[in-house]
């Protein structure tokens, strides 16, 4: 176990957990955890995490692995006394959120995928996730990732024009990671298991989103991924590229509602 999960939370409603990007933080879900508790609070208690290494949340010493990023989640819920939750995630976010549903399926009373994938990383995938992980080292700075992922292919050309403003906020955050995780999370996703079987277990209400202009996990990996769960719905939102939640915010939202209104 890490040390303890740093988290921004806000309402008091079906609790949500959201897990953020690689390599972000969880100062991307401003505008859900503004927005998707309500006006009174009461239709969501929204908990957004820094997985490890990430924000405010310490690396700590164990080998990459996204079944421990799951693991932490499941002792958070316990310190938080949630007993279930809807559990989102966005990019490596979703990928924890499916190890999660593989390690932990009676604490899920739901499930949202964006932007995310649950093919296992090909050969060529792998090589480059370690390349980006012995360069950062290498050189102890995440430049890279801006130079490599900025604007494109990390956000979608619509985005890019209308708001070059987001590009540099991403920027920012990107700026924020330290190589060590940086380079740890490229070796947990590298070495995670396909999931679209698993994923047939999860029986729960499903949502998946996805921008129509991601060219990192672009429509056809949102389509395996509902055609996987028994219970989604997809959601194609125009305009967005791979960090939807932070390229059109409303809409993004207005899917998650619909989400939770599923919620029994």
């Amino acid at each position: 176990m890490t040390e303890r999960l740093s988290v921004r939370e806000a309402g008091s409603g079906t609790p949500l957990v959201l897990l953020h990007a690689f390599p972000l933080s969880a100062r991307m879900w401003e505008s859900q955890l503004d927005e998707l508790p309500g006006p009174d609070g009461t239709d969501a208690r929204v908990l957004a995490v820094d997985l490890r290494g990430f924000g405010g949340t310490a690396l700590g010493a164990d080998a990459p692995s996204l079944d421990l990023l799951a693991d932490d989640i499941a002792l958070l819920l316990d310190a938080a006394g949630i007993e279930q939750a809807v559990l989102g995630g966005l990019s490596m976010g979703g990928y924890v959120a499916m190890a999660f549903a593989r390690r932990h399926p009676g604490r899920l009373s739901g499930l949202l995928l964006a932007d995310t994938k649950g093919a296992a990383d090909t050969e060529t995938a792998r090589t480059n996730r370690e390349r980006i992980a012995k360069a950062v080292l290498a050189r102890d700075s995440v430049r890279l990732l801006v130079d490599e992922q900025l604007p494109a292919p990390l956000l979608g050309g619509t985005t890019a024009k209308r708001c070059p403003k987001l590009v540099d906020y991403v920027a920012e955050l990107i700026g924020e990671a330290s190589p060590a995780a940086v380079a740890w999370a490229q070796r947990a996703m590298a070495a995670r298991p396909d999931s679209l079987q698993s994923l047939r277990a999860v029986d729960v209400p499903a949502l998946v989103v996805v921008g129509d202009e991601d060219a990192l996990t672009p429509v056809p990996d949102a389509e395996a991924l509902a055609s996987a769960l028994p219970q989604a719905e997809l959601t194609i939102l125009p305009g967005a590229g791979h960090l939807s939640a932070l390229e059109v915010p409303e809409a993004f939202n207005t899917a998650v509602r619909g989400l939770l209104a599923r919620i029994d």
